[in-house]
């Protein structure tokens, strides 16, 4: 192994630039990784398009990238959970495991987390990265690197799923056909889910979200939600718009549960009276905890396919190709970087 490493950086807005780094030496509890697959995210658009996301503003060069897998190339001095060759899904947040949140088992809400491609934390576009040994997780052979990546969002449909209950015979409303929604459709299906409607503008990505299980479709640019005749009792709110969302929550239906999972808007129309005459809890979701062996139990099954939703694949010196080609191209869904090409096609 080189002493040295190439990395993607965001040095500002609409600024990617390949440079080359040391590679990171792994502390006593820790594992370095070999990166071989990471998926691109809606918030590291977000950074690229306008450096800052909320309160995480970009104020120093930041490597991007937080749906990362690899393999394991050397242990800390410590580090006792895994052998060097073993391939593994990044769990890429690693919380202080001392505060009164992560005592309580919701470790997601820590604040003291540190988040991979979260400002000032850098993420996984890059050749290598150390990660705290319990938060690389090991997967099957049956998963393909970039399956063992994608199990970051697979996660985010995991925990939005155990959050408003899903079990068998319950009917769910999906908003949004991206990624999330996909996992999520799948999600609901695998826990007994016997209605799964989801909707988008999208003509493709409503054909592959019915590929992936969904027993409905409603493409919301020509048909009215608030017509289609079906009553869900579990809304997952997946795309972040909020007319999409405030249309969907009046179509739950008595004692029902919303889960808002996108990110979009800073509010949405909450039809209050209808939320109160029918009992309706609502939710929001920030990321997961605990979700990984259920995920890879899921992938490594069959009962989710996270290698249909890529659609694009690009090498490190393409970071930035892989942030814009979504804006582009409709046909996109997935965009993966493998951080051990330079470029690919």
């Amino acid at each position: 192994m080189s002493e040295g490493m190439k990395v993607s950086v965001l040095h500002g807005v609409h600024d990617v630039r390949t440079e080359e780094r040391p590679v990171p030496e792994p502390g006593p509890d820790e594992v370095l990784i070999k990166v071989l697959s990471v998926g691109t995210c809606g918030s590291d658009v977000h950074y690229y398009e306008h450096g800052r996301i909320g309160d995480f503003v970009v104020e120093q060069p930041l490597v991007l990238g937080h749906e990362p897998s690899g393999v394991v190339v050397k242990t800390g001095s410590a580090a006792r959970l895994h052998e060097v060759g073993q391939r593994v899904a990044l769990e890429p947040g690693v919380p202080c495991s001392v505060c009164e949140q992560c005592k309580a088992g919701r470790y997601n809400l820590c604040p003291r987390m540190r988040f991979f491609g979260t400002p000032p934390i850098d993420g996984a576009f890059c050749e290598y990265v150390v990660l705290r040994e319990d938060f690389a997780h090991p997967v099957p052979d049956s998963l393909s690197d970039d399956a063992a990546g994608l199990l970051e969002p697979l996660s985010v449909g995991v925990w939005a799923n155990r959050k408003s209950r899903v079990g068998p015979g319950s009917r769910v409303l999906i908003t949004g056909a991206g990624p999330i929604g996909l996992v999520a459709t799948q999600t609901a299906r695998a826990f007994g889910a016997s209605e799964v409607v989801v909707t988008d503008v999208n003509p493709r990505r409503l054909e592959v979200a019915k590929e992936l299980g969904a027993t409905g479709t409603i493409d919301v640019s020509r048909e009215n939600l608030a017509e289609a005749d079906f009553d869900p009792d579990v809304l997952l709110e997946c795309s972040g718009v909020p007319a999409a969302a405030g249309q969907a929550i009046r179509k739950v239906g008595r004692a029902g549960r919303i889960v808002l999972v996108g990110m979009g808007g800073d509010e949405i129309p909450l039809p209050l009276a209808h939320v109160q005459n029918f009992e309706i809890e609502v939710t929001g979701t920030f990321r997961y905890a605990n979700t990984w062996p259920t995920a890879i139990a899921l992938a490594g099954a069959g009962e989710v396919d996270l290698d249909r939703l890529v659609t694009h694949r690009f090498g490190l010196d393409q970071v930035e190709e892989a942030l814009t080609i979504a804006g582009k191209d409709d046909s996109v869904i997935k965009a993966v970087v493998l951080p051990q090409e330079g470029r690919v096609g």
